[in-house]
């Protein structure tokens, strides 16, 4: 029974870890959305309007980081606006990965190691897919191999 337990509670965590992974690029929009739906609140919007302000808010942020990727010539800029999308990535990623270790080890220090490494893998993995992002919504034309 214990055994089962222990199969479940990896395959929870590796499920958690998937979910992280997977989400990580939307971090950003996520942040911004919340941000300004509650700004909205704040300002007496109301649930609804709070609500919608912080989805358009969030898919505006996300579009407009696809068009920049995608029309923006200039490398180091693109890689300044990765960054952008990353920061806050590997930001939720320390924290998931200190949320799990604080319960599976005592030691203050190896719990802040094991996040940073944490951090820093979901910060690599964001950084690969917003790069995907870029090269999925690149420029094609005559002269460019196509795959």
């Amino acid at each position: 029974m214990i055994f089962i337990g222990i199969i479940a509670s990896i395959a929870a965590i590796g499920g958690l870890c998937w979910i992280l992974f997977t989400l990580a690029i939307f971090a950003l929009p996520f942040v911004a959305g919340v941000s300004a739906g509650t700004w909205a609140y704040g300002t007496g919007a109301g649930w609804l309007g709070a609500i919608l302000v912080g989805l358009t808010t969030a898919a505006l942020t996300l579009g407009l980081g696809q068009f920049l990727l995608a029309v923006i010539r200039p490398l180091w800029i693109r890689i300044a606006i990765a960054l952008v999308f990353v920061a806050p990535a590997a930001l939720a990623g320390y924290h998931a990965t200190h949320g799990i270790v604080k319960h599976l080890m005592p030691s203050a220090g190896w719990q802040i190691a094991f996040s940073v490494i944490g951090a820093v893998a979901v910060g690599i993995t964001a950084f690969v897919r917003v790069a995907g992002m870029a090269a999925a919504s690149g420029p094609s034309g005559p002269g460019l191999a196509r795959a």
